[in-house]
């Protein structure tokens, strides 16, 4: 029985040393990183929603203060993110038997520069993106409008998460 106990953790010891620093969130993070800085980003769409930016860059600085215990500072983080609101367009996507729109996709694209400064080669720009539907008969106002951003962004800074440090 003491055997069949060693074995056991001599194997859990090598399948957790083989992955190195791992956390439940799914991070890699290099141990000497402990703080993030993300830049407010604008947004410079040719179509401009005036509460996107703000809204955008709190949920993006909200799931890095809840999926890592990385601080949040104003300058010189290990980890900076900076960039801006690219896109913001609505297309209809399905047409009815009368030639009309039934369907309208909100798209948002973010382009997004990340820099690493412990571990310079993990550095990147990239453009993220991503989109809601609504029935064409709906104003993308008030509740349509929150449900929308809610969905598209949580997509998108998921996307930057898992792009910049969980590196899927």
């Amino acid at each position: 029985m003491k055997k069949f106990s060693y074995t056991i953790l001599f194997l859990f010891l090598i399948v957790t040393q083989s992955c190195g620093i791992y956390s439940f969130t799914g991070t890699n993070l290099h141990p000497d990183v402990k703080t993030v800085q993300i830049d407010y980003f604008p947004n410079n769409a040719i179509l401009v929603e005036p509460s996107l930016s703000q809204k955008f860059t709190l949920d993006f600085q909200d799931l890095f203060t809840t999926q890592t215990n990385l601080t949040l500072v104003k300058s010189g983080g290990d980890l900076q993110f900076e960039g801006e609101i690219t896109g913001y367009k609505i297309n209809p996507m399905t047409a009815t038997a009368q030639q009309t729109a039934a369907q309208n996709r909100l798209t948002i694209t973010v382009n997004v520069r990340f820099f690493n400064n412990k571990l310079e080669e993990d550095n990147f720009e990239k453009t993220f993106s991503h989109y809601y539907d609504y029935d064409a008969n709906g104003q993308l106002t008030g509740g349509i409008l929150d449900d929308a951003f809610d969905e598209i962004l949580e997509r998108i800074t998921q996307d930057i998460f898992n792009a910049s440090v969980a590196k899927w």
